[in-house]
C-alpha cells in the first residue's frame, strides 16, 4: 500500500486517539462505594418500646438527593454551591439510606415496622422529610456530616405531632470516607432523637 501525506495523516491521527484513549482508561480512577454500615448498639436506650406498631414511609427530599452521588459544601468559600465527590458514591440514594437505617433503628427498639399495604389505618403513619444531607466543610480542616429532617407522625389523616431533627457529627477526615461516616453517625443520632420522641409522644397519650 502507497502511503500518501493524506494516509500517513489519517494513520497518525488513528494512533494518536488509541493513545489518549489507554491514557485515559489508565487513569480512570474506580469508584468507591459507601453505606452506612452494620447495625450497632443504639445510640441511647429507651425504657420500652415507643409504639407497639407503626408504618414509616419513604422518605422524601430535594432531587439531589435521589441519586447516589455524595454531596459536600464548603461553607468557608461558598456555602450555596453543592460540590460532589469524582470517584465515590453511596450504593443507594440517601432517601432510601436514611428510611432504612430509621426503619432497622425503630424494629431495634421494639417497634414493629409495617408497611401502608399490609396494615389497617389505625396503626401511626411516621412520614421524613429531608432538608439537609451533606459532608460540611467550615474549613480546610474542620468538617462535618450534616442531617436536617422533619417527622411527622400522623394518627389516620390528622397530624398527631411534628418536629425537626438536626443532628451535626464532625468528619474523621477531610475527604469521601470522612464525608460517609460523619452522616451516618448523624443519622444513627437523629434515629435515636426519633425514637425518644415517638416513646414521649406515646407515653403522653396513655
Amino acid at each position: 500500500m502507497r502511503i500518501t501525506p493524506m494516509n500517513l495523516s489519517r494513520i497518525l491521527g488513528a494512533a494518536l486517539l488509541l493513545s489518549l484513549a489507554g491514557c485515559a482508561s489508565e487513569k480512570a480512577a474506580p469508584t468507591t462505594q459507601f453505606d452506612f454500615g452494620p447495625l450497632g448498639p443504639p445510640a441511647s436506650q429507651v425504657a420500652q418500646a415507643p409504639l407497639a406498631a407503626i408504618v414509616v414511609t419513604d422518605a422524601t427530599g430535594s432531587p439531589a438527593f435521589e441519586n447516589e452521588r455524595m454531596v459536600y459544601r464548603l461553607d468557608y468559600a461558598d456555602p450555596l454551591q453543592a460540590r460532589t465527590y469524582a470517584n465515590s458514591r453511596w450504593t443507594a440514594n440517601p432517601l432510601l439510606l436514611v428510611t432504612q437505617r430509621l426503619k432497622s433503628r425503630l424494629a431495634q427498639a421494639g417497634v414493629k415496622v409495617l408497611s401502608a399495604t399490609d396494615t389497617a389505618t389505625t396503626v401511626p403513619i411516621l412520614r421524613i422529610e429531608i432538608d439537609d444531607f451533606s459532608h460540611t466543610f467550615a474549613s480546610t480542616s474542620a468538617s462535618e456530616g450534616r442531617l436536617v429532617l422533619r417527622a411527622s407522625l400522623f394518627n389516620g389523616h390528622a397530624l398527631a405531632d411534628q418536629r425537626t431533627f438536626t443532628r451535626a457529627t464532625p468528619a474523621p477526615s477531610a475527604d469521601a470516607a470522612g464525608g460517609a461516616r460523619a452522616p451516618a453517625a448523624s443519622t444513627d443520632g437523629a434515629a435515636a432523637d426519633i425514637v425518644a420522641w415517638l416513646a414521649g409522644f406515646d407515653n403522653r397519650k396513655r
